[in-house]
Formats: C-alpha cells, structure tokens, sequence
C-alpha cells in the first residue's frame, strides 16, 4: 500500500488540522486531553485552549502532525523534558539522569490510518525533528506487557514502536512500561 506521507509542525497554521484529527476522527483520550495533561503543573480544564495559546503565544512546536496523502492521519508530541512538569511527580516517568533530553510523549493515528506504517513514520519524523532543535537525546516512555492493549492505551506507543526506531530500555520501574532513549549525537 503505497502512500505519500509528511508531517508539520503544529503551528497556528496547521492547527486546524490537529482539530480534524483529534475531533472529527479521534477518540476521547486526545479529544479530552490535547496533548496538554504532562505539560501542565495539575490537571487543569481547558487542555484543547491551553495548547492552542501554546503554539499562539511563545511559538512553542509541541510536536507535528503527520499526513497521508495531504490528509491529517496521526500526531506525536514531543518537546523538551522540561516542558513536561507532570513527568517528574511520575512514578514510571520520572528523570533517569542528569541528561538533557527530549520526550516523546504521545502518538497517535486515526482509526482510518491505522496498520499502514504511520506511527512509525511518525516515530522517524519526531527524531529528525528533536535532532535538527539540536536535541542530543530522545526519551520514549511506552508499553512493554506481552498481550495486546486496547488502541487508547497506547498514546505512548509500544517498546516495539520504539525499538524499530532504534530507542532501547534504560530504566524500568513498572512491570508494563520502560524508559527508552535514543542518542541523537
């Protein structure tokens, strides 16, 4: 199956798109939660406004939405450790190291889009991206268990997602979730 695929950053421009995606062919985990639940101090009503002064207000890219054939199919988010507040009171997520790096923290592909290499489009997408924002580390946070998960529980994606990426485990502090990291340097 042979399509033409690219991605964007979220801009004010291509936001559009990020609400067809999440509202028209979403699902409730990014409807409800618009990428926004790590990036705030609390969970907070409002996330959908709350990214959208995000990328209005100090030209923060919080991650890029990926197209087939010009149409919106799948979105990763990803930025900065430091952007994601709510990591370090996680138990699973918390900081490894002293290592400056970037995290990945949800992807995601409309129910259309699915089981044609999208998300690992992305993946790839989101590497080249941290690595040209001068990144020299990317950190993946994604399930790790041996039965099948339900689509909406994998926002953080799968180990295998990320291990075709070249990521590998560094840490691992839950039976179903590990630390994975990619040097970018």
């Amino acid at each position: 199956m042979s399509y033409a695929f690219r991605t964007r950053p979220l801009t004010a421009e291509t936001w559009p798109q990020l609400e067809e995606l999440f509202e028209v062919r979403g699902n409730a985990v990014v409807r409800g939660c618009y990428c926004m639940h790590f990036r705030a101090a609390s969970p907070e009503p409002g996330a959908k406004a709350g990214l959208r002064a995000l990328v209005d207000g100090d030209g923060v890219t919080p991650g890029l939405i990926g197209y087939v054939d010009d149409e919106p199919a799948g979105w990763i988010s990803l930025g900065p450790r430091p952007d994601y507040r709510r990591l370090e009171r996680s138990r699973v997520m918390k900081q490894v190291d002293d290592t400056p790096v970037w995290s990945v923290i949800c992807t995601f592909v409309a129910r259309t889009f699915r089981r044609r290499g999208v998300q690992h489009r992305l993946v790839a997408a989101a590497v080249e991206h941290a690595r040209q924002h001068g990144a020299g580390m990317l950190e993946a946070y994604p399930v790790d268990k041996p039965e099948r998960s339900h689509p909406d529980s994998l926002f953080v994606g799968s180990r295998s997602l990320f291990e075709r990426a070249g990521f590998t485990e560094v840490v691992r502090r839950s039976p179903t979730r590990v630390t994975m990291r990619l040097d970018l340097s």
